[in-house]
Formats: structure tokens, sequence, C-alpha cells
């Protein structure tokens, strides 16, 4: 690959690196400046040269690149990459034998050990997602090893990083057979259409598995139910398959209405008995605050940031106030569904926003149950930040 740069590590922050934390990023490091070209591999040693670890430069909105191993003789090269993906395969193997289920994580970035690389499975075919041009640099490892490992259908790529170069084909096709899109893809037996040959998003963020079937089998039935952010609707599919009376999706991207119907569709719902609404969710709230829409279920799953022509939303700093407002248009007893994918605060922050915005509100609540990411988006316990999710089920009490 490229050249192998000595940069050294800020003594405050060596220890951390010892004790395995992955991130590369400016404020550790002595030498920045020596960083020139992505994809160039970055060995990294205290301010007396002492060796701490192995990794490569790459940018992308966490940091400058990723330690890929703390043992100075080993080689970053073909070998490398394919015993990672091999480890990965191994641990996931139940997900490859659930009859249920056959879309999930292969490949979780630096909770399986490559940082900036992640690997999906959709009933055969694999998407391939790199997030920096320094790990695309080693995108032939990384093919190599997955043909060499997999059977598959086809392999897919997506570029998420900012770059004038196009795929080598427009829609990231790789090698086998092109699909025919959708596929249809299982989900605890409820069906997605996705498309990987599309944008960024393919139709399904695979993260929120759990939190769908825990509403499906234990509170959706009978329930009217509010989905906000509703993006294709999933939470709503899951939820009219659990027994709701009703569902109302609610996103303000005009392809979330095509989408949904979609989705419904494949699930052979009947989507004209659901409200599948295109709309800035933060007016609907006023809207049905008026009208006095009352709902019995409210699903809150914003993006971390979001602009509209009106609202610029940011979790870290709004969620209190859009938890407010889903209480306001909660019934007593009702549930809020609060999830949040901002990984620059804890769980025990989100609890905090969630405390006060009943305090504001002057209601009680108790918190049923809450999740973090499943089995398959493994993380790295030196790297809580890559642990982003957090969803917590909140009943609203009514003394």
């Amino acid at each position: 690959m490229g050249l192998e740069v000595v940069v050294k590590v800020k003594s405050k922050f060596v220890k951390s690196y010892k004790a395995g934390y992955p991130l590369i990023f400016k404020d550790a490091l002595v030498n920045m400046n020596a960083l020139t070209e992505e994809g160039d591999l970055v060995k990294l040693v205290d301010e007396e040269n002492r060796f701490i670890g192995k990794g490569y430069y790459g940018k992308q909105n966490k940091g400058y690149g990723w330690v890929l191993t703390q043992n100075e003789k080993e080689k970053i090269d073909q070998l490398f990459f394919e015993k990672k993906i091999k480890a990965a395969l191994d641990i996931r193997q139940s997900f490859f034998d659930n009859q249920e289920t056959n879309a999930f994580r292969l490949f979780n970035a630096e909770g399986d050990g490559i940082g900036g690389l992640t690997i999906d499975y959709f009933d055969g075919y694999y998407l391939i997602n790199w997030y920096s041009k320094g790990i695309y640099k080693y995108s032939e490892y990384v093919l190599s090893s997955l043909k060499k490992l997999v059977n598959y259908k086809a392999i897919y790529q997506k570029k998420r990083f900012n770059t004038t170069e196009q795929n080598s084909e427009e829609d990231g096709f790789v090698t086998g057979v092109r699909g025919q899109f959708p596929i249809i893809v299982k989900e605890n037996g409820v069906h997605f259409a996705v498309y990987i040959n599309e944008e960024a998003m393919v139709g399904v963020f695979l993260d929120q598995r759990d939190v769908r079937r825990t509403i499906r089998d234990k509170y959706a039935e009978g329930k009217k139910v509010l989905n906000t952010f509703s993006y294709t609707g999933a939470f709503s599919v899951f939820a009219a398959l659990g027994g709701a009376t009703k569902t109302t999706s609610v996103d303000l991207a005009n392809r979330s209405l095509g989408k949904t119907i979609e989705q419904f569709s494949v699930n052979g719902i009947d989507y004209e008995a659901h409200d599948i609404i295109v709309e800035d969710v933060f007016n609907y709230f006023k809207y049905a605050g008026k009208k006095k829409k009352i709902f019995d279920m409210v699903i809150l799953d914003p993006p971390s940031f979001a602009r509209s022509k009106k609202y610029t939303f940011s979790a870290a700093k709004d969620y209190k106030n859009l938890l407010k407002e889903a209480i306001a248009i909660t019934e007593d007893n009702g549930l809020i569904v609060a999830s949040t994918n901002c990984a620059t605060f804890d769980m025990k922050k989100f609890k905090g926003f969630i405390d006060t915005a009943f305090k504001e509100s002057n209601l009680k609540y108790s918190l049923k149950e809450e999740f973090s990411l499943p089995d398959d988006f493994r993380t790295s316990k030196q790297f809580k930040e890559g642990n982003y999710l957090k969803v917590v089920f909140i009943r609203k009490l009514n003394d």
C-alpha cells in the first residue's frame, strides 16, 4: 500500500491508546502534518518513540484514521483483512442459520477490528460501505477476502466519503449477478423491500431490529400509533402486524410516501387503512395539538441533525423539546418509544433528557425497557462512541 508514517502521540493520550482506543484523532497527535496521503499506514509511537500501534490514515467525520493492530510485527496485508472478515463471519453464523431473518450487519467497523468499514448482508447480496478514501485504498484486500470466504449473489459498494470519482458502476455493482430491485428480505418474519443499488440509505435501518420486534410482539395490539421521522415506515409495518388499529407515518421526504406504501404492500397490509403523511414532523405536532389528536404510542426516531425550511434539529440540543411535543399528544398510560443514534451523548444523558421533559410537562413516567445496538452490530469496549444507539420505552403515567 502506501508509506508507513511515524506519528507521535501526546503523553496524556498514550494510556488510552495502549488500552485499545482505536480512533486516531487530531488532538492526540504531536506531528499531525506528517499525515499527507489517505491510505498511508500510520505507526503510532509515544514521545520516546516507543511503539503503541499501527493503523491507517483516513479522514471521516469521527477523526483521521483507525488503529488496526497493537502488534508491531503484524502486517496490514491481504491476510490481515481476510482473518478479520473470517472472524466476523464465524461470530455471526447463527444469523446465517436464522430462517426468519436474512438481513443483518456482517462486519461492523471498529467493533470487528477495522474502523471505517462496514459490510451488510441482504439474502445473498453483500453491501460494503467505505467511510473514507483511506480505507478505500484497501478495497482490493477486502473484496478478495470476501470473494474467497462467502458464496454471494452479488457484491455492491457505497463510497460514503466525498469524492469526485464515480463508483466503477453507477449503481455500486462490483461483482456477481446484478440484482433485480427491490430485493425482498426478511426480518423476524416481516418483509422489507431494499435497494442496495441506490443512494446511501437502502430502505431499512438494520440496527433497530430488536426494537421493531418488541413493538410488534408486546405493545402494538389495539393501539393507535404515530411514527415520526418514519423514513420507509418500518416501525409502522411492525406495529400494524402486531395488531395496531391504525398507524400514522410522518416524514418530510417526498419519497417516504411511495416507499412506505411499498413496505406495507410487500407484507400484504392495506396501506389505505393507515395514514402516510409527507409533512415536517414539527408542523405535524402543532397540527395534532390543535386538532386534539391523541395516540396510544408515539415513536420518535429523529436523525442526529436535521434541517427543514422552518426548523433546525440537533439531538444533543433539542431532543428534550421534541419529547415534550410527543408527551403532549400521548394518551395517559400511553407509550413513547424514544430513540436516537447520536453518538455525542450516552444513555445516562439521554435518560436525563427524558426526565427533564416530563418534569417540565408536570407529568410522571416509568421506563419500561431500553435497547442499544443488536448483537450483529459489534462494538469495541474501548470505543464507547461506537455504541451509538439508545432506545427507551417510556410509559406516560396519568397521576
